[in-house]
């Protein structure tokens, strides 16, 4: 599956692809450098007691570069023509990014913990730092990946932002199925449950339910009864980098919404 493909049979999610090479295009025209990895023995601790990576006060990450990395990419956007409310709200993030010294750091803590900074767009500041912030992150990511143990976390938030998934995916033959948890924003997988609820906690088979798609290429809706919550899952391999993407479903969101489920898990996109 390609986004080519994709995009011809799903029309109407057309817009959310231009907006994405827009920023993409953006950003590939600013320097965003590697995250250093840290030193994993001295975040062992925290990874045992739930803590994730950047969240960590022992071990922590020198975020100052993906700072001016975002900064760079709101001043990169304020200065194209862009399509719709896009080209205002960039000019009015790229101001009050500008406003005073610390705002880009203020930014970037918002990202993670929820600083009192307070942008006027917010879901746009939301989708540009994440941007800015996965790239930096990836060696970091990528790294994580290797030296934790999943099976020591299990846990219902990133292990690396603490971010509640955006999306899951079913892999792996029976008797050994498994299943994974995406994040939406640092785009880390982790291993989670195979069964029960990855909000609430919920494992009552009874209270699970499996809401399928016709056409959708292996993706599907899992929601539990109990917390009204819901997950897309891609129940599959081979089509991650289009089918774990988070926007290439969004028509699914619609769909679950329409039925009363909650969106639960942390997404870069508002309905």
């Amino acid at each position: 599956m390609t986004h080519d493909v994709w995009l011809a049979r799903h029309p109407y999610l057309k817009t959310v692809a231009d907006l994405h090479a827009v920023v993409d295009t953006a950003a590939a025209e600013i320097p965003i450098p590697g995250a250093a990895i840290p030193d994993w023995n001295s975040y062992a601790g925290d990874f045992q007691n739930g803590v994730p990576l950047l969240l960590s006060a022992i071990a922590p990450i020198d975020l100052g570069p993906a700072e001016k990395a975002v900064l760079s990419l709101t001043e990169n956007l304020a200065v194209r023509s862009l399509p719709g409310k896009l080209s205002e709200q960039s000019q009015v993030l790229d101001s009050e990014m500008h406003c005073y010294a610390e705002a880009p750091h203020r930014a970037v803590a918002w990202l993670l913990d929820g600083d009192s900074f307070t942008p006027s767009h917010p879901g746009l500041l939301h989708f540009l730092g994440w941007t800015v912030l996965s790239g930096y992150l990836k060696p970091v990511v990528l790294a994580f990946k290797t030296w934790r143990d999943d099976e020591r976390w299990l846990r219902n938030y990133c292990p690396t932002c603490g971010s509640a998934p955006a999306m899951a995916q079913l892999a792996g033959s029976d008797p050994e199925r498994f299943r994974l948890l995406s994040c939406g924003c640092c785009k880390t997988l982790w291993r989670y449950r195979r069964t029960g609820c990855a909000f609430c906690g919920n494992s009552e088979d009874r209270r699970l339910a499996v809401l399928a798609v016709e056409g959708e290429h292996g993706l599907r809706i899992d929601y539990c009864e109990a917390c009204g919550g819901y997950l897309k899952t891609y129940n599959g391999e081979g089509s991650e980098d289009v089918l774990l993407k988070d926007w290439t479903s969004l028509h699914l969101d619609v769909v679950a919404r329409d039925r009363g489920l909650k969106r639960l898990g942390t997404s870069l996109y508002e309905l």
